[in-house]
């Protein structure tokens, strides 16, 4: 688990962050992105995530590619159980 911290510029231009715990990049999107559904401040299909794991190295990625990559078949069982993990917490 790494500390993270997530976020996203919106259409007025307003940056809205949150800070949390996880074990992979993917993870970490998916985690900040039901913390935004929960706020009512879900960023759109094309919003681009960008997060940044403490150790100071940032990675952006799109809700679409989160979603493409969820929506894609497993290389291992163990990432099968990560992707079905994450697509169960994005239902909530």
């Amino acid at each position: 688990m790494a500390s993270c911290v997530v976020s996203y510029l919106d259409t007025s231009g307003i940056r809205h962050t949150v800070e949390l715990q996880a074990s992979s990049l993917y993870e970490a999107a998916a985690l900040a992105l039901r913390t935004f559904r929960q706020h009512n401040c879900e960023p759109g299909i094309m919003g681009k995530l960008e997060v940044e794991i403490r150790s100071s190295v940032t990675h952006t990625v799109t809700v679409q590619r989160l979603q493409d990559w969820l929506s894609g078949g497993a290389k291992s069982p163990k990432e099968g159980v990560m992707k079905e993990r994450l697509r169960e917490l994005l239902q909530n």
